[in-house]
């Protein structure tokens, strides 16, 4: 065997064992990305930590076996990386454990079925005298916000039959805000119960050819909410649009304690986030903080962060389910241009943040559907609004 084969032979054993080490590394690698992104709640910082010291390893691995690089500066290379490594794990170790200690106000949803209709322990409004209003077959189908429920529920008792309408498979549902409008667009649904419709509905409606009638059928104040213990009780109205788009960011520039200003969002399309878009009359929304949220199924779904009770947050949400649905002692409703919100100041309309709720169908529609609506606007319709808690449109 000649002497350049007997030089050759160790470099080809070394690319040989690089190659089988370097696949060995990247398999583990790619089961513990695999295993991260379907169990930790924290993927964003270990799918790339994991990549990240996988693609140095391979690196610091050649450098070593091609000589090209000493053993010296490997070394210390390694163990540089080492510390990089444990202070982002230190660092974020801390990060959770700070946000971790405080109390959280959960995106809670209420039980609905306390306002199922016809059951035995509903909490659902009555009228004092039997309405004069009875349909029967082909009834309307309904569906609508959350916040809204209470009401149009309180509707079906009084005038449909006695039946079981379940909230998730009958002709009364309750499937929120932005999927109540695509519903309706796609002719799923007959009358909904919600709040103005966001751009993003009115274009996916035009799209359909669809046109939405919105027959105004109650009141309702949109509040602002901050932890019980942030010495500021109101804002003015401009200040909030300043705290929305990002003009406003400490809470001493208007009154409070040096705290920056954690200003949460809800999900787009939602009937509360429409509102807000609403009530900035034209200013462009800051970008929200999120979290993400490990969903069924193993699946992530990423969400506006939900109101933790942090000293400095500041969130938003109609009055009666603030004050009715979900009551929390540890916030407290802002008054807006030195307006509480009430019963009264919302009647009234002093308080400024407020604004009709509809009952939404399409352009065309049936007679029971015209029916049902002619009889909600009217005496006892407005009754059953104000019993439900919200405020009638009308004496």
């Amino acid at each position: 065997m000649s002497s350049d084969h007997q030089r050759e032979a160790p470099t080809m054993m070394r690319i040989c064992y690089g190659i089988l080490t370097t696949c060995a590394l990247w398999f583990v690698t790619f089961i513990l990305v695999l295993l991260l992104a379907l169990s930790s709640s924290s993927q964003r910082l270990y799918v790339p930590l994991v990549t990240g010291c996988a693609v140095f390893l391979t690196v610091w691995h050649w450098l070593g076996l091609l000589s090209w690089v000493s053993q010296r500066v490997l070394n210390r290379a390694l163990a540089g990386a080492g510390i990089v490594v444990l202070l982002i794990l230190v660092g974020h170790g801390i990060h959770e454990a700070y946000h971790g200690h405080f109390e959280q106000v959960e995106e809670v949803e209420p039980d609905l079925r306390r306002y199922r209709p016809f059951s035995r322990s509903t909490q659902l409004a009555t009228l004092d005298q039997p309405s004069t209003l009875s349909l029967s077959a082909p009834l309307p189908r309904l569906d609508g916000a959350t916040a809204l429920y209470p009401v149009y529920a309180a509707f079906v008792q009084a005038v449909f039959p006695q039946a079981d309408y379940d909230i998730h498979t009958s002709a009364v549902r309750c499937s929120r805000t932005g999927m109540a409008y695509e519903r309706l667009i796609r002719r799923e649904t007959d009358i909904i119960f919600v709040a103005r419709p966001s751009q993003a509905h009115l274009a996916m409606a035009s799209e359909q050819g669809v046109s939405f009638q919105l027959t105004p059928i109650g009141r309702e104040a949109f509040v602002f909410f901050v932890n019980q213990d942030n010495p500021v009780t109101g804002l003015t109205a401009e200040q909030i649009r300043d705290i929305y788009d990002g003009t406003l960011t400490n809470w001493r520039d208007v009154g409070g304690d040096n705290r920056s200003i954690r200003a949460f969002q809800r999900p787009e399309n939602s009937g509360s986030q429409t509102m807000l878009q609403h009530l900035m009359e034209g200013r462009q929304l800051m970008a929200a903080p999120t979290e993400d949220v490990v969903g069924g199924m193993g699946g992530i779904i990423a969400r506006t962060a939900s109101y933790r009770n942090y000293p400095n947050a500041i969130g938003y949400t109609f009055h009666f389910f603030a004050t009715g649905m979900i009551a929390n002692s540890d916030i407290r409703l802002l008054a807006i241009d030195g307006v509480d919100p009430s019963p009264d100041s919302i009647r009234d309309g002093s308080y400024p943040f407020t604004a009709n709720f509809y009952a939404v169908t399409r352009g065309h529609h049936s007679a029971n559907v015209q029916r049902l609506l002619g009889w909600i606007v009217s005496e006892q319709g407005q009754e059953l609004v104000e019993k439900s808690g919200y405020t009638a449109i009308a004496p």
